[in-house]
C-alpha cells in the first residue's frame, strides 16, 4: 500500500508517486479518514487552488514524510510542504504529537500548521494553540462550505505568504 496520496488531482492508474513541479506549492494533509481526504481533494479541484495536496494517513507517516525518512527521502516526489493541514484524532500518533514534533524540529518549527478537525471541544482548541497551531478550523458540513474553506486557506496561508516573500 502506498502510504501517501497526492490528492490535488486524480490518481494515475499506476498508483505510484510522481514528481511534483518545482514551482508548485505543496500542502501536506494529515488525516486518517479516506472520506475526508476524497472530499478535500474534490473541493481543491472545484476551488481551482494553485497547490499540490499531499496526504498521509497517520501521525507516524506524517513524521516520516516531514523528516524525509525512508521512502520520503526523495524530495522531488515528497517535497517539504509550505503548509500542514492536520487532523487531531488519528491512530498511532495524534495530531497533537505531530504538532509538538513539528514545533520542536529545528528546520520545520516555523512551518504553518492549521488544525482541520471535526472536534469543536474547547479543550482541543485550547491545547492546539498552546502546542503551537497557527489556526484551528472545524471541518465544515456541506461540500460548498468545504470549497469555500479551501479557497480561504489558499488565500490566507499560501497566496498572502507568497506575496510577503
Amino acid at each position: 500500500m502506498n502510504p501517501i496520496r497526492d490528492i490535488s488531482r486524480p490518481r494515475k492508474a499506476t498508483g505510484g508517486a510522481h514528481a511534483i513541479a518545482s514551482d508548485t506549492v505543496t500542502v501536506l494533509h494529515i488525516d486518517d479518514d479516506p472520506n475526508d481526504t476524497a472530499l478535500l481533494q474534490a473541493a481543491a479541484r472545484k476551488a481551482s487552488v494553485n497547490f499540490s495536496l499531499q496526504n498521509v494517513e497517520d501521525g507516524e507517516q506524517a513524521i516520516a514524510y516531514l523528516g524525509g525518512a525512508g521512502e520520503f527521502g526523495d524530495r522531488r516526489l515528497y517535497p517539504l510542504p509550505s503548509l500542514i493541514l492536520l487532523d487531531l484524532k488519528m491512530p498511532r500518533s495524534t495530531g497533537f504529537e505531530v504538532l509538538n514534533w513539528v514545533r520542536r524540529h529545528p528546520e520545520l518549527g516555523k512551518l504553518p500548521v492549521v488544525i482541520l478537525s471535526g472536534s469543536e471541544l474547547q479543550d482541543d482548541i485550547r491545547q492546539a494553540y498552546v502546542e503551537g497551531a497557527n489556526s484551528y478550523l472545524v471541518k465544515p458540513i456541506g461540500f460548498d462550505a468545504l470549497v469555500n474553506l479551501v479557497e480561504n486557506i489558499s488565500r490566507v496561508w499560501l497566496v498572502a505568504t507568497q506575496n510577503r516573500t
